[in-house]
């Protein structure tokens, strides 16, 4: 690591004061009135609330989670004003390709524990050492640990560029592979657009078009019919084989977008919220999670907690009150429309990077290839019968499969 950057190992930790007060306010949690919301039409189910709500009281345990988390080795260093948290994993074998992980919305770096030993350690899940990476993987700015964040502008295309010192003048790398979805997929594809010769490939199981959330689209590829209503490629677009794709991202639209308007307008609000209450920020974003998936996954609490088990919800929540990030992980999205991204070079394919993209069914939007063969260098594309928006904690064998398949062409 550079001399020119502090690097410091660290430990998570909460002090039991913090955590008892987390309790104290647990316990008197006072909950809404519902009627008629067995099925979730009016959002968060609050039967459902009171029972994870007694299961954080009376079952979780924190303290087991943070042992766990610090087997991971961590590190803090101050990069453009951010302190920045992320997790280094060396791997095995001769030469391991840098690999530059993602987490997103409302996500934290735990999400995606599930990947990094199979990345890093590939022999040990009857893989080859040939194929190993060292993985690195932060909490974006003003998420979780990174923080407390107390300047303004930080969203997902400066998070690459803050990435981009991380890789090659902190942890000194020439090159490294990068790999998201969801925020992560966006700041993966940026760094493909910006960054082309620094990144061995990109990776992403959430292929959106850059300039989704502003007015303008100086990135939309040509001869591709856009509806100009939702932000998404056109239904014309979309082949047989692609058969309710449109209809997934018109729902996300239409229906599931409240929550991204809100941080995208007035973010400051929210955070009034769920910084006061761990119950509040437990159902902002245990909801999104819930419908996220939904129409693959099945109605009702066993089969999302299949997907989602009480203690990753907790947990999510758990870090986010407790590191008072309610409130700036949320202004990651005003800042998205605040601070317009513009391109770096006006060609086409935007990436021109070496890129993959997976579709997996419970993806909450999903490109036809008429767009997605001209925004990429594509490499590899490969369409799931299985998982979703979460791929590296849903699915973790098949997100390693396709990272590792592709990068193995870029060795």
């Amino acid at each position: 690591m550079a001399h020119k950057y502090d690097v410091k190992p660290y430990t998570i930790h909460f002090s039991d004061e913090e955590l008892a007060d987390m309790m104290n306010r647990l316990r008197h949690t006072r909950y809404p009135d519902d009627f008629g919301n067995d099925d979730w039409r009016y959002g968060y189910n609050t039967d459902y609330h009171r029972k994870l709500v007694e299961y954080w009281v009376n079952e979780y345990d924190w303290r087991d989670v943070e042992r766990r988390m610090n087997e991971l080795p961590h590190f803090k260093v101050d990069i453009m004003g951010v302190p920045l948290h992320f997790i280094h994993v060396k791997g095995s074998g001769k030469n391991p390709m840098p690999l530059l992980l993602h987490h997103g919305w409302p996500w934290t770096f735990w999400d995606v524990r599930k990947v990094i030993e199979p990345f890093t350690n590939p022999e040990k899940f009857g893989g080859s050492a040939d194929d190993a990476f060292d993985v690195v993987l932060i909490s974006l700015p003003g998420y979780g640990f990174s923080s407390p964040l107390h300047e303004t502008g930080w969203n997902w295309w400066h998070t690459a560029d803050l990435e981009n010192t991380l890789m090659k003048d902190v942890l000194g790398y020439e090159k490294y592979a990068t790999a998201g979805g969801d925020w992560g997929a966006l700041i993966a594809q940026q760094h493909g657009h910006k960054y082309e010769n620094d990144v061995i490939g990109v990776y992403t199981h959430f292929p959106a078009q850059m300039s989704h959330y502003l007015a303008d689209h100086p990135d939309q590829p040509a001869g591709v019919e856009f509806d100009v209503k939702l932000g998404l490629p056109a239904a014309g677009e979309y082949t047989a084989e692609e058969a309710g794709w449109f209809e997934r991202g018109k729902l996300f639209v239409e229906n599931e977008s409240g929550y991204g308007e809100i941080q995208l307008t007035k973010p400051q609000t929210l955070a009034a919220l769920v910084a006061d209450s761990p119950a509040a920020q437990l159902a902002w974003i245990t909801e999104k999670r819930y419908f996220w998936g939904l129409a693959e996954r099945g109605e009702g609490s066993e089969a999302f907690e299949k997907v989602w088990p009480k203690e990753d919800l907790i947990t999510t929540a758990l870090i986010y009150y407790l590191t008072n990030t309610g409130g700036t992980s949320s202004r990651y999205y005003w800042e998205c429309r605040g601070n317009a991204w513009t391109p770096s070079h006006n060609r086409f394919p935007v990436v021109g990077v070496p890129t993959a993209v997976s579709i997996f069914p419970g993806e909450i939007y999903k490109p036809p290839m008429t767009w997605t063969s001209k925004y990429f260098n594509l490499q590899q594309y490969r369409v799931h019968n299985e998982g979703g928006h979460f791929a590296p904690l849903e699915v973790p064998e098949i997100y390693v499969d396709d990272v590792r398949t592709f990068f193995r062409t870029l060795r």
